[in-house]
């Protein structure tokens, strides 16, 4: 082989390198807590919640979805998002408002989601080149009229095959940041064998895009005990090679998820190991019943974390 074709070689294999998974960190204790919000509709404000200023608090909007309720049922529409959260209470001025009074906290949206008007919400596009083109056209213009900070993919129920999920949110994903309209973005994944297919052919080739890890781990079952969450917590650690993951809990009434004590004595065990680098709940909106108890234990949890970002 001559001394050319191996250089050719060499620069072909550095390009190749350049879309593989490059793992953002390591898992290590921080303190960032997240809270989905708005999917409800039962009125819940962000000054609803108690805001620990010693973590970093993201408020994620519930949803953005590309489907429209225009036919019944609704449709998809190609990577044309609509907003689905409770928007006449979480207002852009009320983004603005939580944002200045409180500088430890952003706001994101989610996209996807499981249903509308209780139908299921599939991803589905025309092409890829289209759908990321309307993508980063509808949710760019959202965004800004929100002055939102970072974006979490959360479709679980897909009409494209896992190679072209992860293109087309890939492409969305890098388009944002390099625009500049987002500075983070976040995937939410469960332990379904076709969603697991599809968020970690994502994080094969657009991992180094991705942030954080939101695993919904209520989604095991209500028999869950603390040593098996931490058991399911450190597969996921095998399934996405050098991400943050965050660990879960569910606020609203259900007898089929881990229970919220489960959840939360395995978050300290994992903080004891050094790999609790966030908690999410699902959702603000379940939790104002509650008096915000658990968001405000888990909050308590985090606070004495290292901070970053």
């Amino acid at each position: 082989m001559g001394y050319s074709k191996r250089i050719a070689l060499v620069l072909v294999a550095a390009v190749v390198a350049l879309h593989v998974h490059v793992p953002m960190a390591t898992a290590a204790n921080s303190n960032l807590f997240r809270d989905y919000i708005g999917a409800i509709f039962n009125g819940v404000k962000f000054t609803d919640v108690p805001i620990n200023p010693r973590v970093r608090f993201d408020y994620i909007l519930a949803f953005v979805i590309d489907y429209t309720t225009a036919t019944e049922p609704p449709t998809p529409t190609n990577g044309q998002f609509n907003i689905f959260w409770q928007d006449s209470v979480l207002t852009a001025s009320a983004v603005a408002a939580i944002k200045q009074s409180n500088p430890n906290v952003r706001v994101a949206v989610s996209i996807g989601g499981a249903t509308v008007n209780d139908r299921p919400v599939f991803f589905n596009i025309t092409s890829v080149d289209s759908w990321v083109q309307n993508a980063v056209s509808s949710l760019t213009t959202i965004i800004q009229k929100y002055n939102l900070d970072g974006i979490d993919i959360d479709y679980e129920q897909f009409q494209a095959d896992p190679a072209t999920f992860a293109e087309c949110i890939g492409r969305l994903v890098t388009t944002l940041k390099s625009n500049g309209v987002i500075s983070f973005a976040s995937i939410a994944p469960f332990d379904n064998a076709d969603v697991q297919r599809h968020y970690q052919a994502l994080w094969a080739t657009y991992g180094s895009v991705i942030d954080y890890v939101n695993f919904q781990f209520y989604a095991y079952g209500a028999s869950t005990t603390e040593a098996q969450y931490v058991d399911f917590f450190n597969q996921q650690l095998v399934n996405y090679p050098g991400g943050n993951i965050l660990a879960s809990f569910t606020t609203a009434p259900t007898t089929t998820s881990v229970p919220i004590n489960t959840s939360l004595s395995a978050c300290q065990t994992l903080q004891s190991q050094g790999k609790l680098y966030g908690i999410f709940i699902w959702a603000a909106d379940h939790s104002r019943s509650q008096g915000f108890k658990y968001d405000t234990q888990a909050q308590a949890l985090l606070a004495n974390a290292p901070a970053g970002y």
